[in-house]
């Protein structure tokens, strides 16, 4: 063996020791990562006292079906399933009935499943939640199951919040903190897809569903007072989605998590603050503690009464505030500021009023964009008629937050200086509008109709200019 074999042989063999003792060390911490998502676990949720035996992994089918039907009911006499088209690519649910695509019975899509004549939905039952935690039903074929969260006489057992788009990582764990605030049990789920969240707070008991709405629009409230990123769009992201069953439907669904083929990419499931799902989702459902009524009912009182709900400028008549808790104004008096003001800030009023956000704290960038919102008419009054709200965003908000800037419609100005004013910072305008250019226009002229055989002429044109564009134009 000459030198160079002598040298490769060496290193080969310093190369597998350092494989060996990396896949030690990823082994170690692979360990501490497990120990310390079971510690997240026992710490993160309320336990419940009405789970008197604990659901864990090892748990039969039979007790894990049982707690993911306590936490998760809906309608049991219907549940929706999800379809997917592979030749267009198109995908959704749809109610699972027994007469589906069946020929001379199924009038699909011309007939819509909530009118159709022929329904015959199948009830929520064992064998269903079954093959949506297996993931495949007894063909093999792919299952997901979803849920209508709200029953027939307008209550709900649960709230679910939805967070999708490039933020719901920051969006979802900012709201599961307002509810770790107000000591609201409350269970972060990864979306199936992977690309969003869905926050879950339950009930022990159904609940009128425009009362857990009012929960979540508080929190929702709350959470904007420390990150104004999450915007308005958050307070139409709730399961159930309306206050009432709109009419000839079922309400919103949402899909139910824990479905087996996404856990196998680490979807569907429930996961901590390193959005590393636990360890064991059954121990962590299994001390899920729900929430009393009357718990429910009296924080929601309180916000109310000290206006944390839903608060936007100049709102119209809203059935969801109570008028004897109105002051005669029927405004109600802001929450103070707690964080550091600045003294003086300069307010660049261009194309719309650009405020400096690094200067300001959240609760105030809160309450300003909140000047340039109002609730949406059309959303009212399709609630009232009992339609559905699907695309009718309850609050229309017309501010925009980039990274350096608050930027809000010049409409507003006055309103945002006199909030300024009144927590005493002074304010410097700079007027960076752009007064145009004058161009000197000239007159082309425009034959309409023969009875017209010139343009009607700017007032700017003199009348040599005008006849001469009445000789000039030809007379065919």
């Amino acid at each position: 063996m000459n030198q160079t074999d002598a040298r490769i042989t060496e290193l080969m063999a310093r190369l597998a020791e350092l494989d060996r003792g990396r896949a030690e060390i990823v082994a170690e911490i692979n360990s501490l990562r497990s120990a310390q998502s079971e510690g997240t676990a026992a710490i993160k949720v309320v336990p419940s006292a009405k789970v008197g035996n604990p659901i864990d992994r090892n748990s039969t089918i039979k007790q894990k079906i049982a707690l993911f039907r306590r936490l998760f009911r809906g309608r049991s006499d219907v549940f929706p399933i999800r379809w997917e088209n592979r030749t267009t690519g198109r995908s959704g649910y749809a109610p699972a009935c027994a007469n589906e695509w069946q020929r001379g019975v199924c009038e699909k899509p011309k007939i819509k499943c909530s009118a159709c004549p022929n329904q015959a939905f199948l009830a929520v039952d064992d064998a269903s939640i079954e093959r949506h935690l297996r993931g495949t039903d007894a063909n093999g074929a792919t299952f997901v199951m979803g849920v209508y969260p709200m029953l027939a006489d307008n209550t709900c057992s649960f709230l679910a919040a939805d967070f999708d788009e490039g933020d719901w990582r920051r969006d979802a764990f900012a709201f599961r903190d307002s509810c770790e605030l107000h000591k609201i049990p409350v269970a972060i789920e990864r979306s199936r897809s992977g690309n969003g969240a869905h926050a879950w707070i339950f009930f022990d008991e159904p609940i009128p569903a425009a009362l857990a709405r009012r929960l979540g629009a508080f929190l929702i409230t709350d959470t904007m007072e420390r990150v104004p990123d999450i915007g308005f769009g958050s307070y139409d992201r709730f399961f159930p989605s309306q206050d009432s069953m709109p009419g000839g439907g079922f309400g919103n669904l949402i899909a139910l998590p824990l479905q087996g083929l996404a856990r196998s990419s680490g979807n569907s499931e429930f996961i901590d603050e390193s959005c590393s799902p636990y360890l064991d989702q059954w121990a962590f459902l299994s001390a899920i503690g729900p929430m009393p009524r009357v718990e429910v009912e009296h924080l929601v009182e309180e916000a109310s009464a000290s206006g944390k709900i839903l608060g936007v400028r100049i709102p119209l008549v809203d059935e969801d505030e109570e008028p004897w808790l109105a002051p005669p104004s029927r405004r109600q008096a802001p929450p103070s500021i707690r964080e550091p003001l600045p003294s003086a800030i300069t307010v660049v009023q261009a194309d719309q009023i650009y405020l400096p956000r690094l200067a300001l704290p959240p609760s105030l960038i809160a309450r300003l964009i909140r000047l340039a919102a109002f609730q949406n008419p059309e959303f009212y009054a399709a609630q009232a008629m009992r339609r559905s709200t699907h695309d009718k965003p309850r609050i229309i908000s017309c501010a925009e937050l980039t990274s350096h800037h608050v930027a809000l419609p010049r409409g507003c100005r006055d309103a945002a200086l006199d909030l300024l004013a009144s927590l005493g910072i002074t304010v410097t305008i700079e007027d960076c509008r752009f007064s145009g250019e004058a161009i000197l226009a000239h007159c082309a002229p425009i034959r309409k109709a023969r009875s017209q055989p010139y343009c009607r002429m700017i007032p700017a044109c003199s009348p040599q200019r005008r006849r001469s564009a009445r000789r000039s134009w030809p007379s065919g």
